[in-house]
């Protein structure tokens, strides 16, 4: 990622909740921002995505495309790719994708390691999940 651009929000956009990741300043480590509960049949959380951008000084988004078994784009990622777009027409911040494949099973992993039981803590998970996938990218080279 461009470190004039480093300061990315994380957005693993689900269908009940979305798990937020913030990357430091420098763009070298990223960390849990929470997550956003949806409601079934209400619009896509767009402002509430900006809203927490804002707060924590986003510079950029980095949504996880939720890609099928071969890589392939779903009806599910169309929505990710609408919401990437409104994003970037709402705030004129950059917006990158990225394969989110496995993210939620290695968040599921990473809490089970630690001990930690992932009952009752779905938003955490989620949250997590944006945390590797932001991990992920920042890891990437230019």
């Amino acid at each position: 990622m461009s470190p004039a651009l480093a300061r990315y929000l994380a957005v693993d956009y689900g269908q009940k909740r979305v798990g937020l990741a913030i990357s430091d300043p420098l763009g070298m480590i990223a960390s849990p921002a929470g997550y956003i509960a949806r409601r079934a049949g209400k619009r896509p959380p767009v402002a509430e995505i900006i809203r927490r951008a804002q707060t924590l000084e986003a510079r950029g988004f980095l949504l996880g495309l939720p890609l099928d078994g071969n890589g392939e784009e779903t009806k599910w990622t169309r929505e990710v790719r609408a919401v990437g777009a409104e994003l970037e027409k709402r705030t004129g911040l950059p917006v990158r994708y990225e394969d989110e494949r496995y993210t939620t099973a290695a968040s599921l992993r990473a809490v089970r390691d630690m001990g930690g039981s992932t009952r009752g803590r779905k938003g955490d998970v989620d949250s997590m999940a944006a945390t590797i996938l932001l991990t992920h990218a920042l890891n990437l080279p230019e």
